[in-house]
């Protein structure tokens, strides 16, 4: 099964939470603070198997989820860190955010990985919190949350060669017939249903690989038949090579089909619009395709390219084809995938904690700097809300609360927490 996009979610593991402990020990008060950090959570990284070559064993997973660290124990015992969880890929993924459609990664290489949902930190321990004004710490911090995000991968072949045409032109055939590749080849249309790649040997050392795209017809730039669903496995290549039934067996105009199929490429994009095209004069070992030849050549040689007459069943010609598309792609740069450019917007300073009036005796306090705190804050304990709002204190909260205009009476809303303002 050929399955060139899905779409999940992914979560990585939250973070293990500190443990508030004591150890026992004369003369130490409350025996001294001795509670460890949680682990840190399994992050999601996508890595490049190139063995793989579809998508499929992501289709029936709605989510995937990475360990969560362990929480720290007494005696400075640290939890362990939650594994990672490696999502193996083809070569050729595009990685997408789904909420955002934002681009995310570019995965070629075998081996190349992306951390596509990062882990949560552990909290600390209160062992962390002792110093010399507060010698017995009662508060821990909570582990911090593991990223959650629905993705998208797209696949696209990586190919240097890609073969377009009608369906039935022979595509099919002639990949089998200069490569290992074994694609089902029948006499009907649509007998190809994903993308066949192939590498294919030329001179004592040298190869490429040649990639045959579905049968591409008027209007699939559209959707139509396979429609565009394929035409984007052919921004990989760098070389196009457009096979024609010079033949005509099927009713069809050599130089009518040409015509078409480049017009579906100029509508997807410029890029498929711009590459070189090599002709494939496909069905020569047929009669009526050994009448049509010279008319055909002539008329697409006076056109500039370059016209190769072959039989992809017998083999005839294409040798001479193979060495030309070798050396084409040795003189052709290397294709360069464009990266949408990224911009970032960051929120001003003061934005790290803000307060918001939600009516006239109502306010909440907001901001990242909260959101951090808030995410390792344990508000079922008393000592560890106080730590919270002495960092809000340290950060100006009483100072802005005073410049807002709060008064003495006026609700403050800190999150989960609602009470009376007092001066």
């Amino acid at each position: 099964m050929f399955i060139d996009e899905v779409e999940f979610k992914v979560k990585a593991g939250d973070g293990g939470n500190g443990v508030v402990s004591f150890r026992r020990e004369k003369y130490i008060d409350q025996g001294g603070p001795d509670g460890g950090d949680g682990g840190d959570g399994g992050s999601i990284i996508l890595r490049v198997d190139e063995g793989m070559n579809t998508l499929a064993d992501y289709r029936y997973n709605n989510i995937y989820k990475a360990d969560r660290g362990q929480n720290g124990q007494g005696k400075k015992m640290h939890g362990k860190n939650g594994e990672d969880l490696y999502l193996e890929v083809p070569p050729g993924t595009m990685v997408y955010d789904s909420d955002t459609d934002q681009f995310l990664a570019d995965l070629k290489e075998a081996g190349d990985e992306y951390v596509i949902a990062e882990g949560g930190r552990g909290g600390k321990g209160n062992a962390r919190f002792k110093k010399s004004t507060r010698k017995a710490p009662r508060f821990s911090e909570n582990g911090a949350k593991g990223e959650l995000r629905k993705i998208r991968l797209e696949l696209k072949v990586l190919a240097d060669v890609g073969l377009v045409g009608y369906p039935n032109v022979g595509k099919s055939t002639l990949i089998s017939q200069v490569s290992h590749a074994k694609p089902k080849i029948d006499s009907y249309h649509f007998t190809t249903l994903h993308p066949n790649l192939g590498v294919v040997k030329y001179g004592e050392y040298q190869s490429f690989v040649m990639a045959d795209i579905p049968g591409i017809i008027e209007g699939a730039h559209q959707g139509t038949g396979l429609g565009d669903e394929f035409l984007k496995h052919l921004e990989r290549t760098r070389l196009l090579v457009h096979v024609i039934d010079v033949s005509g067996i099927e009713g069809r105009d050599p130089l009518e089909d040409f015509e078409k199929i480049n017009n579906e490429l100029n509508k997807y994009n410029d890029y498929l619009a711009s590459l070189e095209q090599v002709i494939a004069l496909n069905k020569i070992d047929l009669e009526e395709g050994r009448q049509n030849i010279e008319t055909v050549k002539s008329e697409l040689n006076d056109r500039g390219y370059s016209v190769f007459p072959i039989s992809a069943v017998t083999g005839e010609g294409c040798k001479p084809l193979i060495y030309h598309l070798g050396q084409r792609l040795e003189e052709l740069p290397e294709r360069e995938i464009e990266k949408e450019e990224e911009v970032v917007i960051r929120p001003d300073f003061v934005d790290e904690l803000y307060i918001d009036k939600l009516n006239k005796d109502k306010y909440e306090i907001r901001g990242t700097l909260l959101d951090s705190y808030l995410e390792k804050t344990d508000f079922n304990n008393d000592a560890a809300v106080q730590r919270l709002m002495r960092v809000l204190k340290h950060y100006g909260l009483n100072e802005m609360m005073e410049k807002e205009g709060v008064k003495e009476g006026d609700t403050v809303v800190i999150g989960p927490l609602e009470f009376d303002y007092v001066e």
